[in-house]
């Protein structure tokens, strides 16, 4: 077969050209690192390096909604920590005010100065996540989520409405999108969810059974013997006779005023029945009625702290209503304020899983990241000799094309 002179030349300039594209791609490879760098240059890894790319953008989404979450609840937790500081203080206040040689004013000044830690805390429960919300707002709420409603009373002065109400809705504003991470605090959780009572039982006074006067004893927060004999029934204690031959008879008043137990009675003796014990001290006279009663989670932070201040502002009150008064009060401090301790350990928990999640991301991000380098990153070692190959062929068909252009006929005309 005969080629022509103008064949061999047109073959000659299409492999210079393909040897100085392949070149050019080479260098451009080498340029910017990557071995992939449209999907025709390989389909398969293309597409390896596009799942990467989006699975890097999720990390870095759920990353940056990990920031806010760790934001919001650094904020709850030092809200929570100033809660419990101002508690700390009404509680020392309230101890204080059941000093016996206290006079009426003296206890109300007190009760101006527990106002006044109430307003605090009642600023800390509205307190602003910094990004437009509340951080106890729960799942949202329109304004603030604590609004302080004007107490209402009946006829006869008894408060029966009022107060600091919770406006949001139950619940907490989570974000994220390969896992949930918190935005907001339940308020209703941390502010009006405590366990009243002890947390088992709720001790209390009722009025003399045959006078209806108010009691000459007063009852402590009671605590649990046996919780596998506790019944989750209502109960009164009722005090026979004088002293020092006194009665004690418990009744559960659950099923239909049952005794269940009766003893002699001294003052400060414990009463023990199902799984509870109490205390009854001062001088409770006959008919003298004591109660438990199951605990309930309902106690609101802020309805003790009014109770405890109107208590504080009563006047003309026996000692033995002071003391009593001042057990209650007390107990239900502790209850509200362990209430907020364990939503402050709530959050602090999940400020630990917030650490553990972005321990997660980052590794997720590294393994990605390392995925998509595979899928498209130049191995420079091969990318090199890959440019040096390239440019060894380009350089063989300039010389290729140097020779076939010397083979003309006019060459050898002319000579």
């Amino acid at each position: 077969m005969r080629l022509s002179t103008a064949n061999m030349f047109d073959a000659s300039i299409a492999t210079l050209q393909r040897r100085q594209q392949e070149m050019q791609d080479a260098q451009q490879r080498l340029t910017s690192g990557k071995r992939v760098e449209r999907a025709s240059d390989d389909p398969t890894g293309a597409a390896r390096a596009e799942r990467a790319r989006t699975s890097i953008g999720q990390v870095d989404a759920s990353q940056r909604a990990l920031d806010a979450s760790r934001n919001s609840m650094t904020l709850a937790e030092s809200a929570l920590g100033d809660a419990n500081e101002l508690m700390q203080q009404i509680r020392e206040t309230m101890l204080a005010a059941g000093n016996a040689s206290y006079s009426d004013p003296e206890r109300k000044s007190l009760a101006t100065k527990i106002q006044g830690l109430r307003d605090q805390l009642l600023s800390i429960a509205n307190r602003s996540d910094g990004a437009g919300g509340f951080l106890f707002s729960g799942q949202g709420t329109n304004g603030t989520p604590f609004l302080d409603n004007p107490v209402q009373r009946d006829a006869a002065g008894n408060r029966i409405g009022g107060g600091v109400g919770f406006e949001g809705v139950s619940g907490n504003v989570s974000t994220g999108n390969l896992e949930n991470y918190p935005l907001s605090v339940d308020g209703r959780m941390a502010w009006e969810q405590a366990r009243s009572g002890n947390g088992t039982f709720e001790t209390g006074v009722a009025p003399n059974a045959l006078t209806n006067k108010s009691a000459t004893g007063w009852v402590d927060a009671g605590r649990v013997t046996d919780p596998t004999a506790i019944t989750g029934d209502s109960y009164s204690i009722v005090i026979s006779g004088t002293a020092p031959s006194q009665t004690y008879t418990v009744f559960n008043e659950t099923q239909g005023h049952v005794p269940v137990a009766s003893d002699n009675f001294s003052t400060g003796n414990t009463v023990k029945f199902d799984g509870m014990a109490m205390t009854i001290s001062g001088a409770p006279s006959d008919g003298d009625t004591f109660t438990a009663k199951p605990s309930t989670n309902d106690l609101k932070l802020f309805d003790v702290l009014d109770r405890t201040i109107e208590s504080l502002k009563t006047t003309g009150r026996t000692g033995t209503e002071v003391t009593q008064a001042n057990l209650l009060n007390l107990r239900d401090l502790d209850a509200v304020a362990g209430n907020l301790t364990n939503v402050r350990s709530q959050v602090g928990e999940q400020m630990n899983n917030l650490d553990g999640s972005e321990s997660r991301l980052q590794t997720l991000k590294v393994y990605n990241q390392a995925e998509q380098s595979a899928a498209e990153d130049l191995d420079m070692t091969q990318g090199i000799s890959d440019f040096q190959n390239q440019q060894t062929g380009y350089d063989a068909a300039l010389k290729t094309y140097s020779m076939v252009q010397r083979m003309s006929l006019f060459q050898y005309i002319n000579n």
